[in-house]
């Protein structure tokens, strides 16, 4: 042994045929040596994770889709109150159109008739002689009646058009299609038939129930004595079983329209089709139809009460003192003229709100019946199934609205 201490070299491991073991280039690792763990991934993405077996990306919940005027989902309190008056906005010329075309002129056109012709009639009688004045008088209040006849028919019939109208525009907003005036009607147009018989039948069970409960009361009345009390405790009674009655029924039978339109169902069968629907959800459909009944009547309030109290100042400014024999009063030409343009300015005015805010209710109670066959026949399954396939260019699509054979089932999903 030479006694010599191996130099830094010779202490490195060698190869068994004594050449030195080769350096690990940049990125490599040394033989047997534990590679280190891989490095995080850069900020803001996610590091990833083998899936184990059976197992998928989880996606989080999205919302449902919104292709029109309410999300396609179960709608909330809220959505069904504020959603009628975006009908009016998101299509004016069609809704606003519709409403004054046939609703509004119709009712301005008979309402003149009516307050024109009763105001000259009597106005005739209270300046001619007393042998006149009869005769006169009876046929102002005859020409009243044939008027409020043809009102009341013009108003049915212009009120189911009206109504047809608003729910297929409801219908077809709420899949994101924005249909003109005339596509609405081709739609409607065979439907009127059967949407005016319900009117008409609504009008008729209101008349005969009315005339039977004010029979009963004038014949108690009749009796005299002790029967007059016994009158006036019916009368109270019977008129709060009646409101009772009516609103219980009204609502119950609020969807009829929707069903006649959508469904294209016969009077009776969209009698049943409302009951079967309103059923569970009475207090939230009479919520819906009260609180818009309310906001309808105060707008109307709103808009009507200024030009009422223009009226008034007119009427104090061209007649003053009223109407006299004096010379320094205004004419009765001038006062008669100054009231009846009141008159006619505020029917016209009324009639045209009217139709308009009709356009909500009715827009209103589509929606409810909308939202009722989502939460209980998952309705919005088959609306989400046409909007998909319709974007992917499908055509000839059934109507959606059209029920299943077999519903899908109601809807749940989170957060409701």
């Amino acid at each position: 042994m030479s006694g010599e201490q191996p130099g830094p070299a010779e202490e490195h491991w060698q190869a068994p045929s004594g050449a030195p073991a080769p350096q690990p280039r940049y990125g490599e690792y040394a033989p047997g040596s534990v590679p280190p763990p891989p490095p995080p991934p850069p900020y803001g993405q996610p590091a990833y994770v083998q899936p184990g077996y059976g197992f998928g990306q989880q996606p989080g919940w999205t919302p449902p889709p919104k292709p029109g005027l309410v999300p396609l989902r179960p709608l909330s309190f809220g959505t069904l109150i504020g959603a009628p008056f975006q009908v009016l906005r998101r299509n004016p010329k069609v809704t606003v159109g519709a409403a004054l075309l046939i609703q509004g002129v119709p009712q301005a056109i008979v309402s003149l008739l009516i307050i024109g012709g009763v105001t000259i009639l009597f106005s005739r009688a209270d300046n001619a002689s007393a042998a006149d004045q009869g005769a006169l008088q009876a046929g102002a209040v005859g020409w009243a009646i044939v008027l409020g006849i043809v009102s009341l028919v013009v108003s049915a019939v212009s009120t189911s058009l009206l109504q047809g109208i608003v729910v297929n525009e409801v219908a077809r907003e709420t899949l994101g299609e924005k249909l003109t005036l005339g596509s609405l009607w081709r739609l409607t147009r065979s439907r009127v038939g059967a949407l005016i018989g319900w009117t008409l039948l609504l009008s008729v069970a209101l008349g005969a129930g009315v005339f039977v409960l004010a029979i009963i009361a004038v014949l108690l009345f009749a009796g005299g004595g002790a029967m007059i009390g016994v009158g006036v405790a019916y009368s109270v009674l019977a008129g709060l079983g009646a409101v009772v009655i009516a609103v219980w029924l009204s609502t119950k039978l609020a969807l009829v329209p929707s069903a006649i339109v959508l469904e294209r169902l016969r009077i009776r069968d969209a009698m049943k089709r409302s009951w079967r629907l309103t059923a569970g959800f009475f207090w939230r459909t009479l919520g819906v139809i009260v609180l818009i009944g309310l906001i309808v009547y105060a707008v109307t309030q709103i808009i009507t009460f200024p030009i009422a109290l223009i009226g008034s100042f007119v009427t104090l400014l061209v007649n003053p003192t009223g109407l006299g024999a004096s010379a320094s009063d205004p004419s009765v030409g001038q006062v008669f003229l100054s009231q009846l343009g009141i008159n006619v300015v505020s029917t016209v005015v009324t009639a045209v709100i009217g139709a308009v805010l009709a356009v909500v209710q009715s827009s209103a109670v589509a929606l409810i019946y909308v939202d009722l066959r989502m939460r209980k026949e998952g309705l919005d399954l088959q609306l989400i199934r046409f909007v998909e396939a319709r974007q992917a260019g499908a055509t000839g699509l059934p109507d959606p609205y059209q029920p299943a054979e077999h519903p899908a089932g109601a809807t749940a999903y989170p957060g409701r």
